[in-house]
C-alpha cells in the first residue's frame, strides 16, 4: 500500500502541476501552442468537458453523470486496491492499479474544482488562479485540461473508402494529459499482462 499510495501521489502531483502551469501560462488553442520536438510533439492547450482524449457527454447532466461515474469508479478501484494488498499482490499489480487510480483522481479534480479555481481560458488571454467569485463554472462543471499532442503524420483517405473517402486526417490527433496517460498505461498493461486478475476463481 505504501508503494501504491506513493504512485498515486506522484501521478497527482505531476498531473496537477503541469495542468496548473498550462492553465496559467498558455493561451487556449493554436496561438499558444509550443513545439517540443518538431511538428510531431507539441504542447497544445485545450479543454474538454468530458472523457479522456477529448470525448464528452453532451450537456450539464452528461457532465455531472460522468463526474459521478468517475467518483464511483474511484471508490471501486480503492476497494480493489486494498483487496489486492491484503492478498499480497505483486508490486507491479499494485503500481498498475495505482496508475489508474491516480489518473482518475487527477481528472476528477479538474471536473469538480477547476471551474471555481480558475477564470475562463479564452484565445489570447491567460486564465487567473483563485478568482474568488469569478470562476468560469459551478462545482462539478469544470473542464479537463489537456496538452499533449502528437500529430505524427497527416494524409488523405483513399477516395474509394465509404464515408471518409477523400477527407484529410491526422494521426495521432487526440490531445491528452498525464492523468489520461496513467489510466491508459495502467489499464492496457493490466489487460495484457495481468489477465488472471479478471478470471473468476474456481
Amino acid at each position: 500500500m505504501v508503494l501504491a499510495i506513493s504512485v498515486v501521489a506522484l501521478v497527482l502531483l505531476a498531473d496537477q502541476l503541469l495542468k496548473f502551469w498550462v492553465k496559467t501560462s498558455m493561451t487556449v488553442g493554436t496561438l499558444g501552442e509550443i513545439k517540443v520536438m518538431g511538428d510531431w510533439f507539441r504542447l497544445h492547450f485545450t479543454e474538454n468537458p468530458g472523457m479522456a482524449f477529448g470525448m464528452e457527454l453532451p450537456g450539464q447532466w452528461g457532465k455531472l453523470a460522468l463526474t459521478s461515474f468517475r467518483m464511483v469508479a474511484v471508490l471501486g478501484i480503492v476497494y480493489y486496491l486494498v483487496y489486492q494488498a491484503k492478498k499480497s499482490a505483486s508490486a507491479s499489480t499494485m503500481v498498475l492499479l495505482a496508475l489508474i487510480l491516480g489518473g482518475a483522481l487527477g481528472n476528477i479534480i479538474d471536473s469538480v474544482f477547476y471551474g471555481q479555481w480558475f477564470t475562463e481560458s479564452i484565445p489570447g488571454m491567460l486564465a487567473d488562479w483563485n478568482p474568488g467569485d469569478k470562476g468560469y463554472a459551478p462545482y462539478f462543471q469544470g473542464k479537463v485540461v489537456d496538452m499533449f499532442y502528437f500529430p505524427l503524420f497527416s494524409g488523405t483517405y483513399p477516395s474509394w473508402l465509404p464515408v471518409v473517402g477523400g477527407k484529410s486526417f491526422t494521426f495521432f490527433s487526440a490531445i491528452f494529459n498525464i492523468a489520461d496517460a496513467a489510466i491508459s498505461v495502467g489499464l492496457v498493461s493490466l489487460l495484457l499482462f495481468k489477465r488472471n486478475l479478471f478470471q473468476a476463481s474456481e
